[in-house]
């Protein structure tokens, strides 16, 4: 389609024209955290095509505005295009599964965070295969506050227009996010924040702490899993059951910064960080 709308009868041309700007934003949104082969003219012409078929379905008689009402199948479409080009393959999160264990390992070994060689010789890799494998897993993450920590677009999207109970577990989920954010100790809060919600490049982030750029990457990876396991801890136990820490100190500091995250507020706290559209109100 490269980048134009498809046709539509007469009566809503004038919505789909006013709101075309409106696909292009969320299709921004998508590629500053997506893989830089994702082709922009391939998401364009999904989120045009989710907006024609928005304007030929919407009712204004609901009290829905209709941004709000296209903007949640826009982005519908734009991840099941995502999720088509499959780019948090299988074996990409089995490769970082595979890292993350060695490095718990490694780090309850060691008292400290192992270096990448290090780390290339339990896995029996080399220090490109560990970068590449990193560079693979977080460029294929979304991780917004917009959206929960995920790997893939499947986990972002279980229905299309979510009703009002699944708006309040989203709410929830995304309001343990912020706090598991605050939670995180003072270095990898500044990596999280100034590398996935400020979009500032590795370089100056790495200027900024006093380190190489190869240890934000490591920062950064850490952070990743601390996050992922908090999260699971509180909201679900299950799989948090089945990567349990080993015991030391190491196993002190993680359940001392799952306490934190949830001593940083209630429901209802975390509820008020966003609106009732799940849209986070400003801070």
């Amino acid at each position: 389609m490269n980048g134009e709308a498809p046709a539509v009868d007469r009566r809503g041309e004038d919505i789909v024209r006013a709101n075309m700007p409106l696909v292009g934003h969320l299709v921004r949104e998508m590629l500053a955290r997506v893989p830089a082969h994702v082709n922009r003219d391939d998401l364009l012409s999904a989120g045009y095509a989710a907006l024609v078929a928005a304007a030929r379905g919407f009712d204004a008689e609901r009290g829905v505005p209709f941004p709000r009402f296209a903007a949640a199948r826009v982005r519908g479409a734009l991840l099941d295009e995502l999720r088509g080009l499959d780019w948090a393959s299988r074996s990409v999160r089995q490769r970082a599964r595979r890292t993350d264990a060695a490095r718990e390992e490694l780090t309850a070994e060691l008292g400290r965070t192992p270096s990448v060689p290090e780390l290339a010789e339990r896995l029996g890799c080399t220090v490109e295969d560990i970068e590449h494998a990193a560079d693979d897993v977080h460029r294929a993450t979304v991780f917004s506050l917009q959206g929960f920590a995920t790997a893939t677009a499947d986990d972002l999207v279980t229905e299309r227009t979510p009703g009002p109970e699944d708006m309040l577990i989203l709410r929830e989920r995304l309001g343990y996010l912020r706090h598991a954010v605050d939670a995180l100790p003072d270095r990898l809060r500044v990596v999280v924040q100034g590398y996935f919600f400020e979009e500032r490049p590795m370089a100056d982030i790495a200027a900024d702490l006093g380190v190489s750029e190869s240890r934000v990457s490591q920062l950064r990876a850490e952070a990743l899993v601390l996050l992922r396991d908090g999260l699971n801890t509180h909201l679900d136990p299950a799989l948090a059951a089945e990567n349990p820490p080993k015991e030391g100190c190491v196993a002190r500091r993680r359940a001392a910064y799952y306490d934190r995250i949830a001593s940083r507020g209630t429901l209802r706290t975390r509820l008020a960080l966003t609106g009732p559209d799940g849209i986070p109100v400003a801070a």
